[in-house]
């Protein structure tokens, strides 16, 4: 089977589990880079909770331009990293301001798809996976942002070398293998499956959907990371 093939089925059989939720985020681009830059190494209900406290004391995003650093720390202080983020987040808006007279990412629905990713790059705090998220959620565009349960999945579908880290280089080769129309449905249902099932320790692997597409499971062998071994979808346990 060739790997769009299996690209495909592997997308077709995420898409029917989970049916493309998309995780709660925002259209408006701002409001996505911001809850993305929350998201950062912290889970999913200390995030949503970080990303409601700042729209709640700043609903004017003008507003964190003149406020000072340690209280936008204090405000998205859950799960840590607040202060790298709550400096980014007053940098982003004084540069969007100062190009675009206020704090505003609309300009960029006229850009290209290179544009509007080395523009989100050059704002502070903001890597690869944020821009492309922004441009995925917020702007439509066919991209495909390589987050934690992304690239551990990717991985365990030897669609990206085992030993490789999800560098910029990397992302970029990752992208380039899944067709853009399925780019959307990966991402989302890649994620929700990451939390629930393909795990970093000791996933379910005998609950998998796509576990036939996975070689390590599907031969029966230990994949690194995996709690068990899985021989045609089921759950193996040893005697030893």
């Amino acid at each position: 089977m060739k790997n769009s093939q299996r690209i495909e089925k592997v997308a077709f059989a995420l898409k029917k589990e989970y049916a493309d939720f998309s995780h709660h985020n925002k259209k408006n681009p701002l409001d996505e880079l911001f809850f993305i830059l929350c998201s950062v190494k912290r889970s999913e209900k200390v995030y949503h909770k970080a990303f409601k406290s700042l729209k709640r004391e700043f609903p004017n995003y003008e507003l964190l331009a003149t406020s000072s650093i340690k209280k936008i720390s204090r405000v998205i202080s859950w799960g840590g990293l607040q202060n790298q983020k709550a400096a980014a987040a007053k940098k982003i808006v004084r540069c969007l301001a100062e190009k675009f007279g206020r704090p505003t990412l609309a300009p960029l629905q006229k850009m290209s798809d290179e544009e509007c990713e080395r523009f989100l790059i050059s704002l502070p705090g903001v890597g690869k996976k944020v821009a492309r998220c922004v441009m995925l959620y917020s702007f439509d565009r066919q991209v495909f942002p390589v987050d934690v349960h992304c690239w551990r999945i990717s991985k365990r579908l030897d669609w990206v070398d085992i030993d490789n880290n999800p560098t910029a280089k990397n992302m970029n080769r990752l992208q380039e293998l899944i067709p853009s129309e399925l780019r959307f449905s990966l991402h989302v249902n890649m994620i929700s499956h990451g939390r629930k099932i393909c795990t970093a320790r000791s996933p379910r692997c005998y609950e998998c959907v796509i576990v036939s597409f996975c070689r390590k499971g599907k031969v029966g062998e230990t994949h690194p990371g995996f709690g068990s071994t899985i021989v045609n979808g089921e759950k193996q346990t040893s005697d030893a």
